[in-house]
């Protein structure tokens, strides 16, 4: 009789709820966290280059360009730290191809889960790293002499600025991992297209000692446009035109590819 009321009461019982939006992506977020404890070597690899460029063009090139290795390094900094970001933000596309290799998102879309939820979890990821990066960036800076005029309130709303930004580029190398093979073809194809973007921009120096047809271009390249509003930040002068020009290209790659990412992520076989 036990039993049988065990069984009665077990048909009966009411369903769980589908778990939210939210909470798939905090749960393959959570997955993207564990990645860096079991292959611990990935951080190493992220925040070795930003630090050696930090390092190298603020005493190699630094007196030369602003007379003092302190002068540059107030324009540089800033700018090092978007180029971080941007460059960081590969990782996403390549654990995306490492991923679909391994048969993984096949599991994930049969599941009962938000579609995005997946793509989410790998933007966290993209966030830690970040975070990571740019702090030990700002650390080794004010050790140099880097001095930000806003102060702490700069540092955090710069921080949030690079969230924003990461994220919009995410999208860019989610769709190259979904397009590409391998991981290596991934970074390959992703270098080629954010090297001239990176090096064609204020990060390094002042356009006004650009031929005039490079310097039109610097002047409306995003990276560039992200540089000044994140000097704005951390100087805090920033205005509304240098943050509403920074913010129109993640904006933009979010609107656009993040549909795109959904879509070629369903039409997969």
């Amino acid at each position: 009789m036990d039993d049988t009321n065990s069984t009665i009461s077990l048909i009966h019982a009411a369903r769980p709820p589908q778990p939210s939006a939210l909470s798939n992506a905090l749960v393959f977020g959570w997955r993207a966290v564990l990645k860096f404890k079991h292959i611990p070597e990935q951080l190493f690899d992220l925040v070795m280059t930003p630090i050696m460029f930090t390092l190298l063009f603020t005493f190699v090139f630094g007196g030369a360009l602003s007379g003092s290795t302190g002068a540059y390094l107030q324009y540089f900094l800033p700018g090092i730290l978007v180029q971080t970001v941007v460059f960081n933000s590969m990782y996403s596309g390549m654990g995306l191809s490492t991923d679909l290799g391994k048969g993984l998102f096949d599991r994930f879309r049969s599941l009962p889960i938000w579609s995005l939820s997946p793509f989410a979890g790998l933007m966290v990821g993209d966030i830690l790293r970040h975070l990571i990066a740019s702090l030990l960036i700002l650390i080794i800076g004010i050790i140099l002499g880097y001095r930000p005029e806003a102060g702490l309130i700069g540092i955090l709303e710069a921080l949030l600025l690079l969230i924003v930004i990461g994220f919009g580029f995410g999208w860019i190398f989610l769709v190259l991992g979904l397009v590409m093979s391998t991981p290596s073809t991934v970074m390959t194809m992703a270098f080629t297209g954010i090297m001239p973007l990176v090096f064609a921009s204020n990060i390094m120096v002042d356009p006004a000692t650009m031929p005039s047809l490079l310097r039109a271009f610097v002047e409306v390249n995003p990276v560039s446009l992200m540089t000044t509003a994140m000097r704005g930040v951390m100087a805090g002068n920033i205005t509304a035109v240098q943050l509403g020009a920074a913010l129109i290209a993640p904006i933009l790659l979010t609107l656009i590819l993040a549909p795109l990412t959904l879509w070629l992520y369903r039409r997969r076989k």
